[in-house]
């Protein structure tokens, strides 16, 4: 059995950039250590948009132009995926349903032992992907590391953390 760890949009832009938050800066050697130290594949997922953000459904809700392909917002922070071998995935949405069909068919291939979550937001990327994963592979455990990661705020992020566990996600290191 192999175990994966998803890093959730580990990306400038949520970090320090235009919707960085002191929490988040705060997690970047923390996810980079249990990158280094996970015995298991490592899937890196990054947030995508366009030039025309501000026009889609999300740029009308969150006005705030971030993760534009190519800028130096979009970029995975400096390091993380040079720590080793990974695959990064680009996502357009919260959640990836390119993540979900890529496990599914990995663990038709060989059954995937435990999926495990880090990354920005908790509160939106990292629950969306979480709870697609478990629709996926509704009887493979999903766990989610708290240390690692962050959301809008301390208060939503610690909510996104019960609403998870509500759905049967293991929270650790909370």
């Amino acid at each position: 059995m192999k175990n994966y760890l998803i890093v959730v949009d580990m990306q400038n832009d949520f970090i320090d950039g235009s919707l960085g938050t002191k929490e988040a800066e705060a997690i970047v050697s923390r996810v980079a250590d249990r990158i280094r130290s996970f015995d298991g594949d490592v899937i890196f997922t990054r947030d995508t948009h366009e030039e025309e953000y501000l026009e889609s459904q999300e740029g009308k809700k969150l006005p705030v132009v971030h993760c534009v392909r190519g800028s130096a917002g979009w970029q995975i922070r400096e390091g993380l995926t040079a720590i080793r071998s990974c695959t990064v995935i680009d996502k357009p949405t919260f959640g990836s349903t390119e993540l979900g069909v890529l496990l599914a068919r990995r663990d038709m291939e060989e059954m995937i032992g435990s999926v495990t979550l880090v990354g920005l937001c908790t509160d939106i990327c990292v629950i969306s992907n979480a709870l697609l994963i478990k629709a996926f592979l509704p009887e493979t455990p999903i766990f989610v590391d708290a240390a690692c990661c962050a959301g809008v705020t301390p208060e939503s992020h610690k909510n996104a953390l019960e609403a998870m566990k509500m759905c049967q996600i293991t929270i650790e290191n909370e």
